[in-house]
């Protein structure tokens, strides 16, 4: 009797750690290779990822924007640009114009770590934009630093011709994934993304543990009948 009350038990107890391992394995999330958009806190020193992309921003005069070229996942990890310089130093030369606004620009094209294979990034860049008072941020940057390249989703992907190709790609052994939307924004996943191809391992130990826990309960079952 004791034999088959220590079985059960351990069987129960193997199914319970299955059940623990199978959750315990997060999907790995993919990064991307892209540029992101960012603004001034306040005209202060911080950085802040920008909310909307360069396209539909419309900055006011005196405003900073910055760009930065690098890896990451999402807005939560992506690098800053590595300066930030104020409204006054980078227009100090460039006088105010009616009917126009001027745009502080910081353009950091990253890091050689961060660079496609065979591309060198330039050193970063600052410019002063006089454009239009209704001109986008996208307008200012490309007053400055044309050629500008994007894709068919209006996803920012090249910047004075860095890089060459690619946009918003997956790097390393990621896997293929949804590259962030315009510069600012994130795209959510979709359908072949990382986590979404199809059963995982975690699903099938899932499975696994119920069938255990089904055997336990009806061997019990049985046991107390006899």
């Amino acid at each position: 009797m004791t034999r088959r009350r220590v079985s059960a038990a351990t069987l129960v107890a193997l199914a319970l750690v299955l059940l623990v391992l199978s959750g315990a394995g997060p999907a790995q999330a993919a990064s991307y290779r892209y540029w992101s958009f960012w603004e001034r806190d306040g005209g202060g020193p911080a950085w802040t990822y920008a909310t909307q992309g360069p396209s539909t921003t419309r900055p006011s005069d005196g405003e900073v924007q910055g760009f930065r070229f690098a890896v990451s996942e999402d807005s939560k990890d992506s690098a800053r640009p590595r300066r930030a310089p104020d409204f006054a130093s980078l227009c100090a030369r460039t006088p105010a114009r009616e009917g126009h606004k001027r745009v502080g620009l910081v353009i950091d094209f990253g890091t050689a770590a961060d660079a496609p294979s065979g591309e060198t990034p330039p050193a970063p860049r600052t410019a002063c934009a006089r454009v239009p008072e209704d001109a986008t941020a996208a307008d200012a940057l490309a007053a400055v630093a044309k050629p500008l390249r994007y894709d068919t989703n209006a996803l920012l992907c090249g910047i004075a011709g860095y890089p060459e190709k690619g946009c918003g790609e997956p790097v390393s052994d990621t896997g293929a994934g949804a590259p962030p939307g315009d510069a600012g924004t994130e795209a959510p996943k979709v359908p072949g993304a990382p986590g979404e191809e199809g059963p995982s391992l975690g699903l099938f130990a899932g499975v696994g543990v119920v069938a255990l826990l089904g055997a336990a309960a009806v061997w019990q079952a049985r046991r107390r009948r006899g």
